[in-house]
């Protein structure tokens, strides 16, 4: 078995799991290749670079869209449904592994954004989660992980962060909604650091 170990103690973000996976031995090429099956309207490409973080090197990887100008922190966002992604997913050419491990990511998160907001998960209007980035971050995550073939997944404790943390519907405390129920699959730790450490997706 082929299992793959997270150390979060400084949590995770989409991009921060992607540019891991590719720094593991993903390789980036064959991953654009099979994200443009994916057929996601506008133009977008992945830059990826070496860089240091508190004195460690590692891979960075940011999203560029056409819609959005720039990288994946940019606030015009398409907002699509958890039924959009589905079928952006479902009629793409991915391999059957693929898709159903993307789309079980994309079904925990509008479970968690349903119960927050009320409404049927199928209902649930992306905002951040559904830019093009975070379907770019999440399917690019399950086809690294087919890449890899990686067997199993494993993580100590999910550092979530202190703070605040500004969104669609304002300025929220960390965790955030969605994280917070999210969290409920897995050991977590608060306070670490001053700001929002680990994101939904």
């Amino acid at each position: 078995m082929r299992a793959l170990v997270y150390d979060c103690s400084a949590g995770i973000s989409g991009d921060m799991n992607l540019a891991a996976l590719i720094d593991l031995g993903a390789d980036r090429e064959n991953l654009e290749r099979e994200l443009s099956k994916l057929h996601v309207h506008g133009e977008w490409k992945l830059e990826c670079r070496r860089a240091q973080q508190h004195g460690i090197q590692g891979t960075r990887i940011d999203v560029l869209t056409e819609e959005e100008g720039h990288s994946d922190c940019s606030h015009a966002h398409h907002h699509r449904t958890m039924a959009d992604i589905r079928t952006l997913i479902e009629t793409s050419a991915l391999s059957n592994t693929v898709k159903r491990t993307a789309l079980s990511i994309f079904t925990l998160l509008a479970e968690a954004e349903a119960r927050v907001h009320g409404t049927a998960p199928e209902e649930v209007h992306f905002h951040e989660v559904g830019a093009v980035d975070s379907i770019i971050d999440i399917t690019g995550a399950a086809i690294c992980l087919e890449m890899l073939r990686v067997d199993a997944v494993f993580t100590g404790p999910v550092e979530l962060g202190s703070g605040t943390v500004t969104c669609q519907h304002g300025t929220m405390p960390v965790p955030a909604p969605a994280t917070a129920l999210l969290a409920k699959h897995f050991r977590a730790t608060l306070n670490g650091t001053a700001h929002e450490a680990t994101t939904p997706t």
